[in-house]
């Protein structure tokens, strides 16, 4: 990486160019970066990956998406159109700072994300495979059988060739949500075959939908054992401050802390709704979107929420006793 440069002043609007090292605008650069990337297609692909947010098309209209975080005034989360999600990580003491740093850090991944070390290549998912290999202690053999834990990581690798690992890494927050809810172990026992499962996420992306049907998993689970989700969104709320601090990339732990506050939310405003009954129109109306989606008792064949026509099929031969995604391999 440092053979490698990057022009900072080409994400610079014109009025911003005769500047000083601690003057510069990150905002104003963050924006530029981005817009240039809409108008410029062929620097970069994320035409393609800007459906895995969910937001349906509304993400090229606000470019970025600044948030405060719930209860602070000196957190500042940033959202980038493929759906990246980055915050301060120093200590600020008004809003305006902390979004400049957001800012800052989200400029600094977005810029290094445009190196050509930075894309997935045929050399990377050969070092990638052997250190997930390594690292879980089984053997690189298994890369070649979709029906493991690493065979399922290298179709996800050889997917995503020729794009960055940004875009990997938004693609593959949708299946470690999927693992941390517990929907790819459902999935697995209802014989789903992985191939159908991952080329079924990939495409839709994470929505509303999904979050809701998650939030209502949780929400079930509340009932079951209470005083879980609590437990669960204390632990994720630590997480996410940890990696803020870290400067990392946050979607993942963001995500899971707005589900859990959501299940959390309704567990109070409709504490005797069960997990598995199905909701009245009057109740979809009023509390959309935490409604069942698919029931878990339903037909062999799994409906998909976002479209009625269409179904997962069942694997015809037993599938691994292992996770779709193994936690350590995300």
């Amino acid at each position: 990486m440092s053979e490698e440069k990057v022009d900072y002043n080409s994400y610079l609007p014109l009025w911003e160019t005769d500047f000083r090292l601690n003057d510069l605008n990150v905002v104003a650069m963050l924006h530029n970066f981005w817009e240039q990337k809409q108008i410029s297609p062929t620097k970069s692909s994320y035409t393609e990956s800007e459906g895995l947010s969910g937001e349906n098309g509304s993400r090229s209209e606000r470019l970025l998406l600044y948030e405060s975080a719930p209860g602070s005034s000196c957190v500042c989360y940033v959202t980038l159109p493929g759906g990246s999600c980055f915050g301060n990580y120093k200590v600020c003491n008004t809003q305006a700072e902390a979004r400049r740093d957001a800012a800052r850090v989200a400029l600094m991944n977005s810029l290094v994300n445009e190196l050509p070390c930075r894309q997935i290549t045929s050399q990377f998912i050969t070092e990638s495979l052997q250190q997930a290999a390594s690292d879980s202690t089984i053997s690189i053999e298994d890369a070649r059988n979709s029906d493991t834990s690493l065979g399922t990581y290298s179709l996800l690798l050889h997917s995503y060739t020729g794009k960055t690992m940004l875009q990997f890494q938004e693609m593959m927050t949708i299946f470690q949500l999927l693992h941390w809810n517990g929907t790819l172990k459902a999935l697995r026992e209802r014989k789903f075959s992985r191939q159908s499962v991952i080329s079924y996420y990939s495409q839709r992306g994470l929505d509303e939908y999904m979050r809701s049907s998650m939030a209502l998993d949780w929400l079930s689970r509340e009932q079951r054992s209470p005083g879980r989700i609590g437990n669960e969104l204390h632990l994720a709320q630590k997480e996410l401050v940890l990696a803020r601090r870290k400067g990392q990339e946050l979607r993942f732990y963001k995500e899971k802390t707005e589900i859990l506050s959501l299940a959390l939310s309704q567990a109070y405003v409709h504490p005797t709704l069960r997990a598995d009954e199905a909701p009245s129109h009057k109740y979809k109306q009023e509390y959309l979107p935490l409604y069942r989606l698919c029931r878990q008792d339903s037909e062999d064949n799994l409906t998909l929420p976002c479209d009625p026509t269409s179904t997962l099929h069942k694997n015809t031969k037993q599938t691994s006793a292992s996770p779709c995604l193994d936690s350590s391999l995300i």
